[in-house]
């Protein structure tokens, strides 16, 4: 008898393993055509942001385990270096005690993950929403500017081989959404364009950019850029990246 108990467990636990859809977010980001400002920025990745894993705990629904930690870190390197000529990873928010060697951090966070499958709206298609929360502090950590922005992305089921297939084709199309969110959105929030026209004064592309009035940044199309000078590195920094455009 308990031979044939451990048997119908062992048959259970495999048909819920085999349920499970176990994937990581993999895909390339293009870099948006877009001036960058002649400001030194640091970024923070903390581990919840760098290690993010969206696991389905509802009884309800397919059992989903989505690794988008390594994504999302690619993403914001990918956008926020041909945002600003200078980007270097930071640890910590800056303080007065502990200033940092940049001018501007960032701090993103991952707040919300949403989906759908066509078992549940009865369409042949996957759907994403993201939300991230944004927060910019200055080089003595005063905080600069808090906004929120969202993502969402769609796919068809069809010509997809997999469920994990087709769910990380949305995740994809919702981060390169958010990558074209940050890319017009980051200068237009009226916090950090206010710090932008009182520290870059002259910089022409802020001209052209007219601020928003809800920090819920949604993407229009990316323009060409026109050159941009460039500002030299801090002393003792590694950067993530210089952007470099052409005439």
């Amino acid at each position: 008898m308990k031979s044939v108990t451990k048997v119908v467990l062992l048959g259970l636990l495999s048909l819920l393993w085999g349920c499970t859809n176990n994937m990581k977010v993999t895909g390339t980001f293009p870099k948006p055509l877009i001036a960058s400002l002649p400001q030194p920025v640091g970024i923070i990745y903390d581990n919840d942001f760098r290690n993010y894993v969206y696991t389905e705990t509802s009884d309800d629904r397919g059992k989903w385990i989505i690794d988008a930690g390594a994504a999302q870190v690619d993403l914001f390197n990918t956008v926020i270096p041909e945002l600003f000529d200078y980007v270097e990873e930071l640890t910590a928010i800056p303080s007065a005690d502990t200033p940092a060697n940049v001018k501007l951090v960032l701090y993103p966070k991952i707040i919300d993950f949403q989906y759908s499958v066509p078992r549940e709206t009865k369409f042949t298609i996957y759907e994403v929403w993201l939300k991230y929360n944004l927060s910019v502090y200055d080089a003595q950590g005063a905080m600069v500017a808090d906004w929120i922005l969202t993502a969402y992305g769609k796919t068809p089921t069809a010509f997809m081989q997999t469920d994990e297939d087709a769910m990380n084709a949305a995740i994809m199309v919702a981060l390169r959404d958010l990558g074209a969110n940050l890319s017009i959105g980051t200068r237009r929030v009226p916090e950090i364009r206010a710090w932008l026209e009182r520290n870059t004064p002259n910089d022409p592309s802020l001209k052209a950019v007219q601020p928003i009035q809800s920090t819920d940044v949604k993407a229009p199309t990316v323009m060409s850029p026109k050159s941009a000078q460039k500002t030299p590195a801090p002393n003792g920094s590694i950067p993530i990246h210089t952007a470099q455009h052409q005439e």
